[in-house]
């Protein structure tokens, strides 16, 4: 007779807290690590894992699952990437609750603020819920290839109790914000893992309105928090543009103060003010010193946005040559542009675009790249559209128009927005080396069109690793170590993320040597024929959620043992 239900022979043990590589076996038994040594007992299933890496799996915080995961059982593109558990929910955007006369409207937000087109969610939502409650028992209903976390967003509420003046940002009544409070017990106590909102002018609906959050009153929120406070649960995620800094800290600070739960918010470093993220890390710093459990939340390359002829965006999108062909097939729509009179014509169009972001993008040929195969998120500034079309003596439009149309037109273009102003990525190693930062922002089930990013988990050990060739790196069990206890531990889920005796079988075996990020690729596979960018990566031997194997090489194994996590989980006794 067995012993353990399944055995890892041979493996080195990267084990989440951080500590150092070692070679040992790792046993499962129930769905839990039963133990970490040499020699262990016999396991109905063995695998050979020497020779490989033996992670946690990895936990990702910052996710946009919340339609995904009510009509698909594969949370991709995440589970392609290590990640065992996903928390969906954030930015204050989602399904739940939610009256059916107000469907569309967070339709129309999701659509605006994450990208994910209206007629996938029209067609692919069931809402067979109404409540926050509701909507986790719809979740419940169907297995999963890995677990998943949900929480209240603060939009779906304030419609929920407001109606249109919630969505129109009008101040909430004393009434409103009774309502909203209970509404928030009762999520949390239900199973929510926190609540989220937004106050940054980016996230918009798809007519081009704020999100119903951008102007929400200190007594909403606090109300809110203090809601959480006396059920004893629940993480704050806030995503701000910071616009009057010392009135939005000194806020965030009282909400923490009074409610005494965790808050983390989205960090990030921007063209306009480059060393503007070295202020949110000194308050960050203060809060800590004043005992406030408050985190930034980093991600761990630019945020960059994917440009293609069949993507979202593309240098090309606002010129009206362009936009006549824009409803066309693929293959058609090159065909067009492959013509020399179209060519000219475009060329010497200029972009009907008066989006201050827009045009920003559209014009900056000095930081848009070609991505590579492997990608490659960390190029020098002579690697730019500008700069080689200048050594090519073209025009850089000239040159982007033809790269975009390699590869019968589905090459596309990297433009990195966010956390590349200094063409490097040493103050991302500056934020995620901080005390008081997370790993997140990867936003994966969102932006379907723009951005990939899903696969930060993968580029953590590559790029940081093992490959980085314009600055420091970083060992790796530091790098798994961000990705599994500290991400679990900031969202209250203590029984998992490490390598330990009690704690959840969530694993992976990991070829380190021939890890790789596949360049991302736009695939149609969503509801009503929705397409959306995928990335792939080789080097995942073994994928294990909750003891069981649900991957080998990347292919599923059938297996889906994926389930929601109703809030909080303490670690093994």
């Amino acid at each position: 007779m067995a012993d353990f239900d399944l055995v890892l022979r041979g493996g080195t043990v990267a084990d989440g807290t951080g500590a150092a590589l070692r070679e040992a076996d790792v046993a499962v038994k129930d769905g839990r690590i039963a133990a970490v040594g040499e020699r262990l007992g016999q396991g109905t299933e063995e695998i050979d894992a020497r020779g490989l890496l033996v992670t946690p799996g990895f936990v990702d915080v910052h996710t946009h699952y919340d339609g995904q995961a009510t009509w698909d059982d594969r949370l991709t593109p995440s589970s392609n990437h290590g990640v065992t558990t996903a928390v969906m929910g954030n930015c204050g955007v989602g399904f739940a609750p939610c009256r059916p006369e107000d469907h569309d409207t967070l339709v129309r937000l999701m659509e605006g603020v994450e990208d994910i087109p209206g007629v996938v969610l029209t067609e692919g939502l069931s809402w067979n819920w109404e409540s926050f409650p509701d909507f986790l028992k719809a979740l419940e209903a169907r297995d999963h290839d890995i677990d998943f976390a949900a929480q209240l967003p603060h939009a779906a509420l304030r419609v929920y109790v407001m109606g249109e003046r919630g969505a129109r940002r009008e101040p909430a009544t004393a009434a409103d914000i009774q309502a909203m409070a209970q509404l928030t017990r009762e999520a949390m106590a239900a199973g929510a893992l926190g609540f989220s909102t937004s106050r940054t002018l980016n996230h918009q609906t798809a007519d081009g309105d704020p999100t119903p959050t951008l102007t929400a009153a200190e007594d909403e929120l606090m109300a809110i928090a203090l809601a959480m406070k006396a059920e004893g649960k629940g993480v704050l995620q806030f995503v701000s543009d910071f616009q009057n800094p010392g009135e939005e800290m000194a806020m965030l600070r009282r909400l923490v103060e009074q409610s005494g739960r965790p808050l983390s918010l989205s960090l990030a470093q921007t063209e306009g003010a480059p060393e503007g993220y070295r202020k949110l890390l000194g308050w960050l710093e203060g809060m800590a010193q004043a005992g406030l459990p408050v985190r930034g939340q980093v991600a761990n390359r630019p945020v960059g946005l994917m440009l293609g002829l069949d993507a979202t965006l593309n240098p090309f999108v606002a010129h009206p040559s362009f936009q006549a062909l824009q409803a066309l097939p693929l293959a058609e729509k090159v065909a067009r542009l492959r013509d020399p009179a179209l060519r000219a014509t475009l060329l010497g169009e200029a972009p009907q675009a008066d989006h201050p972001f827009m045009q920003a993008v559209l014009s900056n040929f000095e930081k848009m790249f070609v991505l590579g195969d492997p990608p490659d998120y960390e190029q020098d500034p002579s690697q730019s559209l500008g700069a080689r079309a200048r050594r090519l003596g073209v025009e850089p439009a000239a040159l982007a128009y033809d790269l975009m149309l390699e590869d019968e037109g589905r090459a596309m273009l990297y433009f990195p927005f966010l956390n590349y102003a200094q063409n490097d990525l040493d103050a991302v190693l500056e934020m995620m080396e901080h005390a008081q930062t997370i790993l997140g922002l990867g936003d994966g089930g969102a932006h379907l069109g723009t951005i990939c990013d899903a696969s930060f988990t993968t580029h953590m050990l590559t790029h940081w690793a093992r490959d980085r060739r314009r600055g420091r790196k970083l060992p790796v069990e530091t790098v798994v170590q961000w990705h599994s206890r500290d991400t679990a531990q900031a969202m209250g889920l203590f029984d998992r993320g490490v390598l330990k005796p009690g704690y959840r079988a969530d694993l992976n075996i990991i070829d380190f040597d021939r890890l790789r990020l596949r360049p991302p690729r736009m695939q149609r596979d969503l509801p009503a024929g929705g397409q959306r960018l995928m990335q792939d990566a080789e080097g995942y031997r073994y994928a294990i959620v909750a003891g069981q194997v649900t991957y080998r090489d990347g292919v599923a194994t059938g297996a889906l043992p994926g389930r929601l996590v109703r809030g909080a989980q303490p670690a093994p006794g």
